[in-house]
């Protein structure tokens, strides 16, 4: 057989195996939704609240939260006693099939949470095709889960993108507040020796308010949206919230401070300089010599002199290694409160079963079944800190020393 037999068999076979637009969706028939949020009912029922984008409103690009006469999105809500059941009901309400390939966002109430748990409801999400395995959670703190998604927001027309948004720069530049996607979520809740955290999101204003255009088309907003705090989770269910620094701690052993500041006082002056992490590692050992296994948390945090509020000499050597005993003795103490109050909550939410599951795979397997009740909260955990100084800024002394 010559090569032009060949090509033109070849050329016979290939189209019976392409399969053309057989199942292409067209945009003019989709509704796509950019957030979703499941509130429980007082008679067991679920509310599932979508937030669907409106595009003709965000033609102009994403960012400008005023700058039309009509919202960027729209929000309808329907009950169900399943979360799938109440998205089937929600289809009366909208004329175009609902599109869940964009949504980035699922929040759930934080009274959800607390009484039944949200391993449950995660299924359906996680089962579906459409939905991608990034999309973030969070838990409405103070405030029902589908009213966050009614809140418009400004500098960001979407209020999805504004939580996502606001959760990824906290994380960076403050190191209190997590991005959490669902499949991470469900690797830590099925893992042993380690249960997971979720950061909140809450509203501050009304919610009547923040639902109006008017909202957002001043240079005050009225209702706004915040991060706030961190839910611990023990078995699925929140069992507390840590806020601040309590919640930095956590986030700090879980090695994902990318920069954060730290308030150093010095000499009797309370708050008097700020110490700006820029880089840090954490190293999680575990002896399990013992019949009880003790953690050694290894810091090891490199940052600058951000702000100075005290008369103070950087340019002598023996003031700044002075400085870094500070630095090490307040991170110290930060780490060992929130590993503290952790154990009193019984939940190992650092990963510390996972770690001497690592270290001895045997001791662990007599542990597991009672790690949060009876082992985790007895351990020793020692925090080793490391500081280092490496810059002050434009200038060593402050102005204030020459005053």
């Amino acid at each position: 057989m010559n090569h032009k037999s060949i090509f033109l068999y070849m050329m016979m076979i290939i189209p019976i195996f392409l399969s053309g637009c057989w199942n292409q969706k067209e945009l003019n028939d989709l509704a796509i939704i950019s957030a979703m949020a499941i509130d429980k009912n007082d008679d067991g029922t679920y509310t599932k609240t979508i937030q669907i984008i409106n595009p003709g409103n965000v033609a102009g690009g994403l960012q400008g939260g005023g700058g039309g006469q009509s919202p960027a999105v729209s929000v309808y809500s329907a009950k169900g006693h399943s979360t799938l059941e109440a998205h089937f009901n929600a289809t009366s309400k909208v004329s175009r099939r609902l599109y869940h390939a964009h949504a980035n966002l699922l929040v759930i109430s934080e009274e959800l949470a607390k009484e039944e748990g949200i391993s449950t409801i995660l299924d359906a999400f996680e089962r579906d095709p459409e939905i991608r395995a990034t999309l973030k959670l969070v838990i409405a703190h103070d405030t029902k889960a589908g009213d966050l998604l009614k809140t418009l927001t400004a500098i960001d027309k979407i209020p999805a993108e504004k939580v996502n948004g606001t959760l990824k720069i906290t994380e960076l530049t403050k190191g209190e507040h997590l991005e959490v996607s669902i499949q991470e979520f469900i690797s830590v809740l099925t893992a042993d020796g380690r249960e997971p955290v979720l950061s909140g999101f809450r509203m501050k204003g009304k919610v009547k308010q923040g639902k109006d255009m008017t909202n957002v088309q001043k240079s005050e907003l009225d209702t706004t949206l915040e991060a706030h705090g961190l839910a611990i989770f023990r078995d699925g269910k929140l069992i507390d919230w840590y806020q601040g620094e309590t919640s930095r701690g956590v986030v700090w052993i879980l090695d994902r401070i990318k920069e954060t500041d730290v308030e150093l006082d010095w000499r009797g002056n309370k708050n008097s300089l700020v110490y700006n992490v820029i880089r840090q590692k954490v190293k999680v050992i575990a002896d399990t010599k013992k019949d009880l296994p003790v953690i050694t948390v290894r810091i090891r945090a490199e940052g600058d002199i951000r702000e100075v509020r005290t008369p103070i000499n950087l340019n002598d050597p023996s003031i700044i290694l002075e400085l870094e005993k500070v630095v090490r003795k307040e991170i110290k103490k930060e780490l060992e409160k929130t590993v503290k109050k952790t154990q009193l909550n019984k939940t190992d939410i650092f990963g510390f079963g996972e770690v001497v599951h690592r270290s001895d795979p045997k001791q662990w397997e007599g542990m597991k079944s009672e790690w949060n009740e009876a082992y985790f909260p007895k351990l020793t955990v020692k925090v080793e800190v490391e500081a280092f100084i490496r810059r002050s800024g434009l200038r060593k002394n402050s102005y204030l020393s020459d005053m």
